[in-house]
């Protein structure tokens, strides 16, 4: 049965933002599918509940300029994550042109410090956000910064598991696949 009218078909959700952005592209047995492939889909991730707190009350709109600079994010994002420990001079390079186009502000409110992110056009600011996000995550843990472990997998994830040792981006889909074709493996070999 096909998802309700702008609900997220995804099959992983509730990664940090830069990852969440990742993994707008995914594959199933349906074949390979991309979330910003349109403008609806857009609008599903700019709905997102994670998004949503990230943004705000910014005002960002589903169209053609949020989306470019959201694509021209997650090839950056793409590129850094597949080696967030020792990323190549092109995805730095890629990623500090993304950040380019924002900054981190300081104020005082009446209930005391905060900050608020400037970016040059709205358009801007989700993929700003989430470029700001991977640096955090890199900052705290960069080994976490996972894709999974199934080869035919494009998602990635960010282990907060006790002991680090997650493999699959879900263990009822990647993880369960993989438990199966060992345990096949096994009783063809038997």
């Amino acid at each position: 049965m096909p998802p309700a009218p702008g609900a997220d078909p995804r099959p992983l959700t509730g990664e940090p933002l830069a990852i969440d952005l990742l993994n707008t592209r995914w594959i199933d047995a349906a074949g390979r599918h991309d979330l910003l492939d349109s403008l609806d889909g857009l609008a599903t991730w700019l709905a997102g509940p994670l998004v949503g707190r990230a943004l705000g009350d910014a005002p960002v709109q589903a169209d053609h300029d949020t989306l470019q600079c959201l694509l021209q994010a997650r090839a950056a994002l793409d590129q850094a994550a597949s080696d967030p420990q020792h990323p190549a001079d092109g995805a730095v390079e890629a990623l500090n042109a993304v950040l380019a186009h924002g900054r981190r502000g300081l104020l005082l409110r009446p209930d005391g410090p905060d900050t608020y992110a400037e970016v040059e056009s709205p358009a801007w600011l989700p993929a700003w956000l989430a470029a700001e996000d991977y640096l955090r995550l890199l900052a705290e843990r960069p080994e976490r910064i996972r894709s999974c472990g199934n080869p035919e997998c494009v998602l990635h994830f960010y282990d907060t598991s006790k002991n680090g040792t997650r493999r699959w981006c879900s263990m009822a889909g990647c993880g369960n696949r993989a438990k199966a074709q060992r345990h096949y493996a096994r009783q063809k070999k038997a």
